[in-house]
């Protein structure tokens, strides 16, 4: 029998009513047997999410202020979902125990894990699932990675007894049984991580959006949605920009193929994106996956006549970069010139010059100009590489936009064209790319 592995965002567990549609969900299909919950987000626009106000708690702990009234604050909101709820659950014990720990000393991930921890208990009350604590099934190492081979034999070994469980994301355990949580977002990983353990049939990540969109709708006015992209192509515009997913998720499951189904708590018949390892897309109307981009970075462009001749030349340059400690985004290239593509956060301090300086020295460049406020914008998509005309049509588009074109990079894949702008035109580059390909209904 096919299993599902249902992940719930903060949004979808901000508040009783947001519970009450999560239980609906959970209960309407038979295959939804195990499930990770995040801590509660942000009820509206103006609200503060339970693990930002755990975070504020630690802080207090550590320059020895009061944080009672911020545990009591997040108290208060576990209370309202658990009267909402109807719920005969004492939360007054887990407090208890998380402000003696907390003065007692502890470490930032165990109090920052705690949101996660209470809403799997509410939730486990809720659906009549068992609870199972993150830390007793999800290992890091010494070091802090994930020991994914480790937390798959014992959460093979404990879900196997239990065929329906709540499993709280976000955190799991060190070698010393201490808490250790993954980055902010993290709970979506914890779900690809069960997913994977169980061999899932399917791992869902529910959250506010009914699934990818084409292109930023803060950008683009109602761009349509994704159906189905893959792995590959979630991989370019998360890189790009394109934020649904924490970056990690992919991996867990990605081995395994098994796909990841993007859907909407509160629009749940909508069928949202479905990410998977292969996919035959019919792109006959849109030949393009997705849109993203960023802004604020620099380009390094370096000239050197006859530079193609010189043996070493480029590992040359870069290396000065790794001496710098500074990573880069992009490398294109001509046969006398190289440009090298750094976000704008690798610059401060004084880096760009310390470059500048070092790369004159040991390079004897030709020319060496450096292009600030630059942005980058990627299309991505696997029917670009068999459709003639794709590049011209992406060009033409821009070109009638008005924006200027500083760098073009694409990889061997073909499934990704990316260009550099002026920071100033990247809304409209954006808009008129979309337009270009994405026809109006």
């Amino acid at each position: 029998m096919s299993i599902k592995v249902s992940k719930f965002g903060g949004t979808s567990l901000a508040s009783a009513e947001q519970f009450k549609k999560v239980k609906e969900i959970i209960l309407s299909d038979k295959t939804r047997q195990y499930v990770v919950p995040s801590a509660p987000g942000k009820r509206e626009s103006s609200d503060i999410k339970v693990t930002d106000l755990l975070y504020e708690c630690y802080n207090l702990y550590t320059m020895g202020s009061d944080f009672q009234a911020v545990l009591k604050q997040i108290s208060n909101r576990y209370e309202e979902i658990v009267s909402g709820l109807n719920l005969s659950l004492d939360m007054t014990p887990h407090f208890d125990e998380i402000s003696s720990t907390i003065s007692n000393g502890t470490t930032l991930d165990y109090v920052a894990s705690r949101g996660e921890y209470l809403n799997g208990i509410i939730l486990s009350a809720l659906i009549n699932f068992e609870f199972i604590d993150a830390r007793e099934i999800i290992f890091f190492t010494e070091d802090g990675r994930l020991d994914l081979d480790k937390t798959k034999e014992v959460m093979r070994q404990r879900l196997s007894t239990s065929t329906h469980a709540v499993i709280p994301g976000f955190y799991g355990s060190l070698p010393n049984g201490e808490v250790k949580i993954f980055s902010r977002g993290g709970s979506d990983i914890s779900g690809a991580v069960v997913a994977r353990a169980i061999k899932a049939s399917v791992y869902e990540n529910w959250t506010d959006v009914s699934g990818l969109l084409i292109a930023d709708p803060g950008v683009v006015e109602n761009p349509k949605p994704i159906d189905k992209i893959t792995y590959r192509e979630l991989r370019e515009l998360s890189y790009m920009g394109a934020k649904v997913l924490h970056e990690e998720t992919i991996f867990p499951v990605l081995e395994a193929g098994i796909p990841i189904n993007i859907r909407n708590t509160n629009r749940p018949k909508d069928p949202g994106t479905m990410i998977l390892k292969n996919t035959k897309v019919d792109t006959s109307q849109i030949p393009i996956t997705g849109i993203a981009g960023k802004k604020d970075f620099t380009v390094i462009a370096v000239e050197k006549n006859q530079m193609n001749a010189q043996i070493g030349y480029v590992r040359k340059l870069l290396s000065i970069f790794e001496e710098k400690q500074v990573s880069f985004e992009h490398i294109p290239s001509g046969i006398d010139s190289v440009s090298v593509v750094v976000d704008d956060q690798q610059l401060k301090n004084g880096k760009l010059e310390a470059l500048i300086a070092e790369i004159k020295k040991q390079c004897c460049p030709d020319l060496l100009e450096v292009h600030p406020n630059m942005a980058l914008v990627a299309t991505v998509g696997h029917g670009m590489a068999y459709r003639p005309g794709i590049a011209a049509k992406l060009f033409t588009a821009l070109s009638e936009g008005d924006v200027n074109i500083r760098m073009i990079d694409q990889g061997a894949s073909e499934i990704n064209i990316i260009v550099g702008i002026e920071n100033d035109d990247f809304e409209k580059a954006i808009q008129m790319i979309y337009k270009a390909f994405v026809p109006e209904v």
